[in-house]
């Protein structure tokens, strides 16, 4: 059986989304520390339209990020589907990686949002808080059943309160990527 078309916010104001989102839950990534932690994403619009992404997670009490750029997916629709362009590895950009991030759903206030792509391989519920309350968070988990996605694979992500300012000791080898490539 055919998996439906997923349905995704039209008329994002990417000006609203601008600024720091917390990662609240997500499926595991192999771009990512197992035991990451503190994980968020700051974006930030440029003059040509394009958006800034900075990612960043702690694991080990190090900061690991790496930064790349989004922009819409077709330039004449409204529909909030974006591609994300990073090079890899973050210490030595010379391969790009793109894939698909779909705004699955986004409060009116711009508080809180359920991302996703067709795959359906990645999920992730976003925050402007580094918490969220757990009726809504349900409601995110319903939508994303309700999209196709295998929730048992969500997993909550540890955020501190407050979160970590500033940059902290980094992960300058990358050695946070290789971990992660090797699914440690």
């Amino acid at each position: 059986m055919a998996k439906k078309e997923m349905e995704v916010v039209k008329g994002l104001d990417l000006n609203r989304y601008m600024g720091r989102w917390y990662e609240i839950a997500s499926f595991p990534s192999r771009f990512q520390p197992k035991n990451g932690e503190n994980t968020r994403a700051t974006y930030t619009l440029k003059d040509d339209g394009t958006v800034n992404v900075l990612n960043e997670t702690w694991s080990d009490g190090k900061r690991g990020y790496i930064e790349g750029t989004a922009y819409k997916a077709d330039a004449n629709s409204d529909e909030a589907k974006l591609k994300v362009k990073f090079y890899v590895p973050p210490f030595l950009p010379i391969i790009p990686v793109v894939g698909d991030y779909w705004v699955l759903y986004l409060d009116d206030d711009y508080g809180y949002a359920l991302i996703g792509q067709p795959s359906r391989k990645y999920l992730w519920i976003l925050c402007r808080q580094t918490h969220m309350d757990e009726e809504i968070y349900n409601q995110l988990v319903q939508r994303a059943i309700d999209e196709g996605y295998d929730v048992s694979k969500l997993h909550k992500t540890p955020q501190s309160d407050p979160p970590p300012e500033g940059e902290g000791p980094s992960d300058t080898k990358g050695i946070w990527w290789f971990k992660s490539i090797l699914g440690k």
